[in-house]
């Protein structure tokens, strides 16, 4: 299934899928969200919605450099995972920055969430861990084991 991803400037939708998918997270980590983080760094991030049958059934929110594109946030309604809506999302990223011609995805990602599996399969590696977080990067020229 193939998701239309479009612009939003929803904050609100984008605020509650992102404190919903990460309480678990948060909890296990002892963190609080941060709403005055989120509002500034909302303002500097690229988002997208993931919408099926005209409704949202997730959140893609990007920046990036010279060097390198960045997932910040890559959220799935919890109906809607494990149906390869997050590949689809991060081969966005992978074509968008192919046409700025910049050659590296960044993301960072807590060290408990399984999503590592699914950065994995998509080509990502860890470079670092500090704390709870590893930093993890793939190459555009990479094109081992994509998931479809």
């Amino acid at each position: 299934m193939m998701p239309l991803i479009r612009p939003t400037n929803d904050k609100a939708y984008a605020e509650n899928l992102i404190c919903q998918n990460m309480a678990v997270y948060h909890k296990q980590l002892n963190m609080c969200w941060d709403p005055a983080l989120f509002a500034k760094d909302w303002g500097e991030l690229d988002s997208y919605e993931l919408v099926i049958n005209a409704s949202r059934v997730g959140l893609l929110c990007i920046n990036h450099d010279e060097n390198a594109y960045y997932i910040r946030e890559l959220q799935i309604d919890p109906q809607w995972q494990r149906q390869g809506l997050g590949s689809k999302a991060i081969r966005y990223v992978i074509e968008t920055a192919q046409q700025a011609d910049v050659n590296l995805i960044r993301l960072r990602v807590f060290c408990i969430n399984p999503a590592i599996a699914l950065y994995e399969r998509m080509g990502f590696r860890v470079r670092k861990t500090e704390g709870e977080t590893h930093y993890m990067e793939r190459s555009i020229k990479e094109t081992g084991n994509l998931v479809k």
